[in-house]
């Protein structure tokens, strides 16, 4: 079988599209590419659709965090404590297991235990709490000047947010908000390691590159290449929020500054 015979056949397996049957043995180095890769697009699903969404979310906390009512900034406080004081990989457990209590009392919530719903509310809301923080950060950190030459221009309430607060609180926090979500992309390779199963084989990159590792007693080329995509992943989210970064510092005198990527080794 050709090289491109095996990017039409297996391209989209971990979507359900293509061949059903899974190579048995005889492994090419481009059915291990192309398959590995076809499962990376699970990790991308789960990594930008919680990014996505728990950025909003995570706008929310920060300022319920900040606020000097209690009944707001409580459960902001608390909320955050949670998801950033456990681990992740608990975190996956614990959420499977509610989810299936769940489904005994509300069978229609059953959807719920699939891992492209359950696991993405996860790291919905495990991001969302890593992001709040950061920009709580930043939302303490505006210069006092910035609001007072708001106030003093004739800016109140929600014109004062959205002119000022808000666009100061994302340049300041964006930087550590980009390695926020570089780590979410690959944490989103414990998904396969979580108690959510997977379904006919749908699985992500490292579980095709598990399967190849299984089956060949050779863990040293489908994992190197499971790296080698998320490094070019990398590469990509630098570069898509190095532009949203140049572009929140469009108004500052001289260069802005190049985003640097600070690996979060342990959460």
């Amino acid at each position: 079988m050709s090289c491109a015979q095996t990017i039409l056949d297996y391209g989209l397996r971990a979507i359900g599209i293509g061949e059903r049957l899974l190579p048995r043995s005889d492994f090419t180095l481009c059915q291990h590419f192309t398959l590995i890769g076809s499962g990376l697009i699970w990790n991308i699903y789960f990594g930008a659709l919680a990014l996505i969404t728990g950025f909003f979310f995570a706008n929310a906390l920060a300022l319920a965090k900040a606020s000097p009512n209690p009944w707001l900034r409580k459960p902001a406080e608390w909320f955050i404590l949670v998801f950033r004081g456990s681990p992740l990989f608990i975190q996956f457990f614990l959420a499977y297991f509610l989810f299936l209590k769940l489904k005994v009392v509300i069978p229609a919530m059953d959807w719920l235990t699939a891992a492209w719903a359950g696991a993405l509310i996860v790291l919905f809301l495990n991001t969302a709490a890593y992001s709040a923080e950061i920009f709580y950060g930043a939302l303490r950190s505006i210069p006092k000047g910035e609001v007072e030459a708001a106030d003093a221009y004739g800016m109140t309430g929600w014109t004062k947010f959205r002119r000022v607060i808000w666009p100061t609180m994302l340049r300041l926090g964006w930087p550590g908000y980009t390695n926020e979500a570089i780590f979410l992309f690959h944490a989103t390779t414990l998904v396969f390691f979580s108690g959510f199963p997977t379904t006919r084989q749908m699985g992500d990159s490292l579980y095709y590159a598990n399967y190849f590792a299984d089956k060949t007693f050779n863990p040293f080329i489908p994992y190197p290449i499971v790296a080698f995509y998320f490094i070019l992943l990398t590469l990509t989210i630098i570069g898509i929020f190095g532009i949203i970064n140049r572009r929140l510092n469009r108004h500052l005198p001289g260069e802005t500054k190049r985003l640097k990527y600070r690996p979060q080794i342990i959460r």
